[in-house]
């Protein structure tokens, strides 16, 4: 196993040069950011609402903090979905994947609006929980609570591997981060605390994990069940904590959270972010809106205080949309900056950039592929 815990240039994120491809985070809220967000709710509302089945609660509660990432923060291509260096975004808390199917239409993904219409419907890209090969853009399935989570640490310790083994002087290939987004179910689980631990031990800095705080299950309050204390939990761990009081509204606050946590090379980050499940529906903060679509009624009046059209689903304003763009060209540009700096490695280390090719191309090496060869012929 790799040691990452080391501050040097092996953990491929102190060493960064001016050649390298760096995502800059854009960090200015404008009401643009307020328009993206409530679109995101209001998907987070109808999804289930057509499907007669599903979990509203979560993704309007999350919406914030997702836009956040794929609006600020987060470094993807659309177009090329397995870029090498791309950041991973994983919904631990898969029950709330109308927001990732969301995100990934806005995000440009070959996701349509008529896909998200046959969430839960059967053949669909969209099934109920996040799953591998339906959807480009889900990186693993998730649904199990805890899974999420505990995949992502093994993308984090990947990340490092790869960043400690091709980075080179001037060369930084390998900078990407892992982020998930994980509910108060996730952390109860004991899958979830056993990788936690192993990634405060190993102090993967490029794991930063979002925590929807919102005090509910679909039983009821967590006081039911849940009453320790996770911040002080992760701190035991070896992680580094903090806490956005208004995950509700305050995206500023979120964006400067997790500007912090990337900062922060030697520790995984937990960031916990306290959000109103349901946020603006009849029942918002309560177990009424975790597993059950909004009555007709509550959709109309939350789109009313959401500044959309009562009267319609799944609208995408064009100030969303626009905004959005504006990502995909800035992802682009970012693309293929990378693209340049990766061929240019490959000048200097063809060994090391075939080697990589191949990997993710999923080949064999030559060589292993004449042993099962002849093993198979046996």
């Amino acid at each position: 196993m790799v040691a990452v815990r080391r501050k040097s240039t092996e953990n491929g994120l102190s060493n960064e040069t001016s050649i390298s491809a760096k995502k800059q985070m854009t960090e200015t809220i404008t009401h643009q950011d307020e328009v993206c967000v409530n679109t995101i709710r209001g998907f987070g509302a109808d999804a289930p609402a057509a499907a007669k089945s599903g979990h509203p609660g979560a993704p309007i509660g999350c919406a914030p903090m997702a836009h956040c990432l794929f609006g600020h923060v987060m470094k993807y291509y659309a177009k090329d979905p397995r870029w090498f260096n791309r950041d991973r975004f994983v919904l631990s808390n898969g029950h709330a994947c109308v927001l990732q199917y969301t995100m990934l239409h806005l995000a440009g993904y070959d996701l349509s609006i008529n896909d998200i219409k046959k969430f839960r419907k059967l053949n669909s890209k969209t099934p109920g929980h996040p799953e591998v090969g339906h959807a480009p853009g889900i990186e693993v399935t998730t649904g199990p609570l805890g899974q999420g989570i505990s995949n992502c640490v093994g993308l984090a310790i990947g990340a490092h591997h790869l960043a400690a083994k091709y980075n080179k002087p001037n060369f930084c290939i390998f900078n990407n981060f892992i982020y998930c987004i994980c509910g108060d179910g996730c952390l109860q689980e004991g899958v979830s605390s056993e990788a936690c631990s192993l990634a405060g031990h190993l102090g993967l800095g490029r794991l930063i994990v979002l925590y929807d705080s919102n005090n509910v299950t679909i039983d009821g309050d967590t006081s039911l069940s849940f009453t320790e204390n996770v911040i002080q939990r992760f701190n035991a761990y070896g992680w580094h904590t903090q806490t956005v009081k208004d995950g509700d509204k305050d995206l500023s606050a979120i964006l400067q959270a997790i500007k912090k946590a990337k900062a922060v090379t030697d520790k995984p980050s937990l960031i916990e972010i306290k959000t109103t499940i349901g946020w603006g529906s009849q029942n918002e903060g309560t177990e009424k809106v975790h597993g059950a679509p909004l009555s007709a009624d509550d959709i109309k009046q939350l789109k009313v205080k959401l500044g959309l059209n009562p009267d319609e689903s799944f609208q995408v304003p064009e100030e969303t949309r626009k905004f959005y763009a504006d990502v995909a060209a800035r992802n682009k540009a970012e693309y293929e900056a990378w693209q340049s700096l990766f061929t240019k490695y490959g000048e200097s280390y063809p060994d090391e950039k075939r080697e990589i090719e191949r990997m993710f191309g999923r080949e064999i090496n030559e060589k292993v592929g004449r042993v099962i060869l002849m093993k198979s012929e046996k």
